[in-house]
């Protein structure tokens, strides 16, 4: 996912923060190279360098610090002196594998940062042979001052790029099927703000708030607020943590999938994309109560398309009996 460095004002939040390319976990994020240059290689000790070998991606990485939560590399023009993504990355994957579940062998998350280069960022995950089957985030920019802070959009670029590790490999699942419909950015509003209540960074929690609470989006329609009209409520009315990690749970087991190959293994991937009326069924499972008077003052009643998702809606209940809820039968 490349993701342009942020700016904090409201103006740009949509592109500061937000992925150009497609669904994290889908076959088009893939580079062209898709061969396995090590086997395994999330079962053993990280490499004390690493050649890149996607995208524009060239370089010579090498491993400046590991423990068992992440492995971090720099290339060549990252200050040394920045030692805060070994303690902050290593607190956020803690934390997301204790959330969600293993992605994979409980391997590290693999950290990589680039100065004066590649602006933005990318996942990968360990089930993509992409990056060599590991959990990877891969972030970059064009200044020459690039991480020395270690706050502000140091912190949401990178936790944002793990949050899509975490819709493109959940519970042994591979893709997103949400991706077309909250697109690069609006999951990782909530999970970057559990992330950081979570870690107890509640100053960082409010900053993060102030900033995507005020923020709108054109879709599904014009003047959408995905953050304070959907999300907050959302999280802080029906269980929080919790209700993140359930819609996960729930379509692992009830959505479609298949099963392909990665090129070493075979994993089970979702066959298709939610639609809107199944968007919100599914995340009424997870809440436990029917969302679809919180849909229709966030979005109105037409998803992207402009197809009536109220009608997709009565038809994901008939279609996924399995996700239950107050008036989830028809």
């Amino acid at each position: 996912m490349k993701t342009k460095s942020m700016i904090f004002s409201l103006l740009v939040l949509s592109t500061a923060i937000a992925c150009t390319k497609q669904d994290p976990a889908s076959k088009d994020g893939l580079s062209s190279d898709k061969t396995l240059t090590q086997p395994n290689a999330a079962l053993v000790d990280p490499p004390t360098t690493w050649k890149e070998h996607w995208f524009e991606h060239n370089q010579l990485l090498n491993r400046v610090f590991k423990d068992s939560n992440v492995a971090v590399y720099y290339d060549d023009a990252v200050d040394r002196s920045i030692t805060w993504p070994y303690t902050f990355l290593a607190q956020v994957w803690s934390y997301t594998k204790k959330t969600y579940g293993a992605f994979g062998n409980e391997s590290p998350l693999y950290v990589i940062l680039h100065t004066g280069k590649y602006s933005g960022g990318h996942p990968s995950t360990y089930m993509d042979a992409s990056h060599d089957y590991r959990n990877v985030i891969d972030c970059g920019s064009g200044s020459t001052q690039a991480w020395l802070s270690g706050t502000g959009n140091d912190l949401d670029l990178t936790t944002h790029e793990v949050g899509h590790i975490v819709e493109g490999a959940s519970k042994g699942v591979h893709g997103s099927p949400a991706f077309d419909i909250w697109h690069d950015s609006k999951w990782m509003e909530i999970y970057i703000y559990d992330v950081y209540l979570g870690l107890g960074r509640t100053a960082d929690a409010q900053r993060w708030y102030n900033l995507v609470s005020a923020g709108s989006d054109n879709y599904p329609r014009a003047q959408s607020h995905w953050f304070k009209d959907w999300w907050y409520p959302l999280y802080t009315q029906y269980g929080k943590t919790a209700v993140l990690n359930k819609y996960f749970t729930l379509l692992a087991a009830n959505f479609p999938k298949h099963v392909v190959s990665n090129g070493v293994t075979n994993i089970n991937e979702y066959s298709r994309k939610l639609n809107f009326g199944e968007f919100v069924h599914f995340w009424s499972g997870a809440a436990g109560a029917d969302l679809k008077p919180l849909a229709l003052t966030a979005f109105g009643n037409k998803d992207e398309q402009g197809n009536d998702w109220t009608v997709q809606l009565q038809q994901a209940k008939l279609t996924f009996p399995g996700v239950t809820y107050p008036g989830s039968t028809n």
